[in-house]
């Protein structure tokens, strides 16, 4: 499949994709990553290793972008939603009534 990461074409495949990352080993998962046979790799360091350029040189969507047209299972928590706040007993009485939750110490 040919695409493109950072300004420069590619003629990727899933057999080449595994064949360059055989052997190497994965870096702690801080953000986005790609699962590339059973190890779990940040997704910079798979674009580093395909492609041989800084890792400064492209953005994680542009391989993230290619690494799922070729198959591979691809997380973004990036862009995961962040956890819901939880309320207290009042303040989902008064959410749901539409008003404010009341203020119970004095000013």
């Amino acid at each position: 499949m040919r695409c493109v990461i950072a300004r420069f074409p590619f003629d990727l495949t899933k057999s080449g994709v595994l064949e360059s990352m055989k052997g190497v080993k994965p870096e702690e998962v801080i953000g986005a990553s790609v699962t590339i046979g059973r190890r779990t790799y940040p997704v910079k360091q798979v674009g580093q290793v395909v492609t041989r350029q800084d890792r400064r040189d492209f953005s994680a969507d542009e391989v993230l972008r290619a690494m799922a047209q070729l198959g591979f299972t691809c997380r973004d928590l990036s862009r995961a939603a962040a956890p819901e706040r939880i309320l207290s007993p009042l303040q989902q009485a008064s959410a749901m009534l539409g008003a404010p939750a009341a203020r119970l110490d004095p000013l």
